[in-house]
């Protein structure tokens, strides 16, 4: 049995439930065309404008500070400050899905 994530498989099941996965991680977002707008929670973030996700394909960027990502794992990665495997099984966990990184104890 392996112990390897599938990033793929993750990344695809958070998107086809995106819009309740960006409600949970970044509550009070505003829709905007294809993105939604947020308040960035790992600064001092008080207007919204520049912290930005795609809700279709899960593209992410913060331009006030340059941060980006390409997908749902990334983003999971730099709003828990995890690494991105340990953001992988996060939210796998959110979503129910099985890994085969669990961890014992």
């Amino acid at each position: 049995m392996s112990n390897a994530l599938d990033f793929d498989k993750i990344n695809a099941a958070a998107l086809a439930a995106f819009p309740a996965v960006l409600n949970r991680l970044l509550p009070g977002g505003k829709t905007i065309g294809r993105e939604l707008v947020a308040l960035n929670p790992r600064r001092a973030d008080r207007r919204l404008g520049s912290f930005k996700v795609n809700r279709f394909n899960g593209k992410w960027c913060d331009f006030a500070t340059g941060d980006k990502g390409g997908d749902p794992v990334s983003l999971v990665a730099y709003l828990a400050d995890v690494s991105q495997g340990d953001a992988a099984r996060l939210l796998a966990q959110m979503l129910g899905l099985e890994t085969g990184g669990r961890r014992n104890g």
